[in-house]
This record gives structure tokens, sequence and C-alpha cells, in this order.
């Protein structure tokens, strides 16, 4: 009996260790993979865990107010022209990926921006994700069969609807995609075509419904990077948001964000385009500051 005793109490000290010794494999292993929002970055000296994709944006760049974080979507700026622009990636279960550069954006500021889902900062089961922190996906269906791609942002229900992507990489595929959702014998759609709003640009990228309340800072499968070999440079229109009207004076505000002349670009406001002057007559100024850096 004092044998068999001895041993229960080994055999339970030993699971005990294993416990602790997974519990703590896997805090590092968290820690290493979420280095944002407070936690430690904590690797094991013995299994080190190395991120592989330096392109991709982290925390920090979403973690910034509503507005700003609906242009930075659309790149760097000097004298509001674009020299850097943001690729938004989506890895398939194959392997391959789809690449789109992000060229149009609304924002949705909650509390008193009343064509927020959030708005009065109501919270609901759907618009959980606009709570979480940012780079918080929030993904929501319109009209009972199509979605449409959030970011969460700096702010209470504040969040950055993804409105229109540059095809770069995988259009075939893109196209493939469309093509499931449309009639039968329609026509073949152009490039330009492909993500020129935002429940196109989730067809084409297949953004499913369950990427709800994913980090964009470290999914596996859709993320956010940095595209410094973007050519040229390109103004940034501010403009109305789109299918908002009855929402009265928030209906007007210029919270929708815009490359002015790209060809991907869902909606042209012309007025807004009209209050920057002539094409093109900042962009002297905007080349010698970049030549200066």
């Amino acid at each position: 009996m004092n044998n068999m005793t001895t041993r229960k109490r080994k055999l339970a000290a030993t699971a005990n260790v294993c416990d602790q010794l997974n519990g703590v494999s896997e805090r590092c292993v968290h820690r290493a993979a979420h280095p944002e929002g407070g936690h430690e970055d904590t690797r094991s000296q013995y299994f080190p865990v190395e991120d592989v994709n330096r392109a991709r944006l982290r925390f920090d760049f979403f973690n910034q107010p509503c507005v700003d974080l609906a242009k930075a979507f659309l790149g760097k700026f000097v004298f509001n022209l674009v020299y850097v622009c943001e690729v938004l990636v989506r890895r398939q279960a194959d392997g391959s990926e789809l690449r789109g550069r992000v060229v149009e954006t609304e924002a949705y500021l909650g509390g008193e921006d009343k064509a927020s889902h959030s708005a009065g900062g109501k919270r609901t089961e759907r618009n959980t994700a606009m709570f979480m922190k940012p780079g918080t996906i929030y993904v929501y269906p319109i009209y009972g069969i199509y979605l449409c791609m959030n970011v969460s942002s700096q702010g209470e229900g504040a969040a950055v609807l993804l409105r229109s992507l540059e095809p770069l990489q995988g259009q075939d595929t893109m196209r493939s995609l469309r093509a499931a959702r449309r009639r039968v014998g329609s026509r073949a759609l152009k490039d330009k075509d492909l993500c020129n709003g935002p429940s196109k640009l989730c067809q084409a990228l297949d953004v499913q419904r369950c990427f709800d309340r994913r980090d964009l800072s470290t999914d596996a499968q859709v993320w956010l990077e940095a595209d410094a070999g973007a050519p040229g440079t390109t103004e940034l229109v501010a403009a109305p948001r789109i299918g908002i009207e009855s929402h009265g004076e928030w209906a007007t505000k210029p919270l929708r964000f815009y490359l002015r002349g790209h060809p991907c670009v869902s909606v042209l406001d012309r007025q807004a385009e009209g209050k920057l002057g002539p094409p093109g007559e900042m962009a002297e100024q905007a080349a010698a500051v970049l030549d200066s850096r």
C-alpha cells in the first residue's frame, strides 16, 4: 500500500510539472505571436519564434484615430500626395496569395456618427469587432448575400471600411471567385473591375464571414503589407461616403478617401476633386521633399 501511494505521488508530481511546462510553452508562443496590445514579447531561448514576414503591418499601424487610419490605408503622404501604398494580402488554402493595393476607404467614427453601425455607442453581437482592439477585422453581411470588410481603429466603436483595391496578384483566381456570383454568360471582368467596391473585393479575395473579429496584424490568412514599390505619387481625395444619404449632416461629411485618378476607385466625386485644383499641381513640391529624405 505504501509503495502504491508513493508511486501515485510521483506520477502526480510529474503530471503537474508537465502541465506547468506546457502552460509556459503556450504562453511563450502566444506572447511571441501577439507582442502588441500590452502582451509581453517573450520568446523561448531554446525554441525561438521568428516572424519571417517583415513587410506585415503590426498593431502600431492600426492603433491610430479612425480618420488617420482610413488615410493611412491608402499610403504615406507629402503635401496630400501618396508615395507609399498599402497592400491587402489573402493567403488561400493551397498557399497561393491574392494581393490588392488599397485605393479607397471610408471612416466610420462611432459615437455621434449616425451612419456608423455603432452610432450612439450601440453595441450588438454583430458589431462587437468595432469595439475590439485596433486592427480587428469586422465583416458584416449586406442584402443577405454580400459581405463588407472593415478594420477597427482607435475610438469607441470606430472602424474603417475597405471600399476598393487595385488587383496586383492572382487576378485569374479573383476573376473566378467573382464569376461564381455572377450570371452564366456574363462578360469577363477587366482587372479594374475585380475589386472596385466593398462587396466585390470581399468576393475577389474570398473574404469570409468567419474572418469577423480576427486580428489583421497577426492572422495567417489575411494581412496588410507596406508596398514600398508603389509607382509615382497621386493626390488624396476626401469626399462624402457612399449610400448613407438618409443620415442627415453625416451624409455630407468628407469621410471617404481615395486616390485621385485611379481607375479602380468605385465612385468618383468631381466636386471634391475640383477643390484640389489641377491634377499634379503639388507634384513638384512633393518631389522636392522626397528627394531631400
